[in-house]
Parts: C-alpha cells; structure tokens; sequence
C-alpha cells in the first residue's frame, strides 16, 4: 500500500500515525531537534553506500539476511568508526568496559 509523500516536518502528526500503523517508535524529539536523528542517518547512509546500493536484492528475506550479517560481522566488528577514535564499536566496548 502506497500513500502519497507529502512536504511536511518529519515531527508532523501524519508520520506518527503512519509510524503507529507500521508499529514503528519514532525516535525524534521535540520539534527544530534536527540532531536526534543524526547517528540514526549516517547509519542509513553507511549502510546503503557499502550494502544496500550495491547490487539488486531479489527478495525482501535475501537482503534482511545480508543487512543482519553486514552489521554482525562488518560494521560492529570490524569496521573503523571515526567517532570511536578510529575503533570498532566492539573493541571501543571492550576498552571502555576495562
């Protein structure tokens, strides 16, 4: 089912609704809180640069299993994150928890 998009602020009523129906919890704050989203969307942007974009997906389930295997294997263990000192989110757990 597709609705139309229309030019509204991402806090807006409509999206919530929508969000509900799709049992979606929004992670926005207050409305003009433009930086509560942002990790959220270089995450998203990370994962379509080194995944999702780069080759077709004939099913739904096929790219659930590579995106589940993509963020397990690569980007949580192995994959440098500037914000973490150029760490992996893992080591960078494991330093902090010593």
């Amino acid at each position: 089912m597709q609705r139309p998009v229309e030019s509204k602020q991402y806090t807006s009523q409509q999206f919530a609704s929508l969000a509900g129906e799709f049992d979606v919890q929004l992670s926005v704050g207050r409305t003009g809180q433009c930086w509560d989203n942002a990790l959220a969307e270089s995450f998203f942007a990370t994962i379509k640069r080194e995944l999702l974009g780069t080759k077709p997906w004939p099913s739904r389930a096929l790219a659930r299993t590579a995106i589940f295997e993509w963020i397990e294997s690569w980007y949580n263990l192995q994959r440098l994150h500037s914000s973490l000192g150029y760490r992996s989110p893992a080591e960078y757990e494991t330093v902090l928890a010593a």
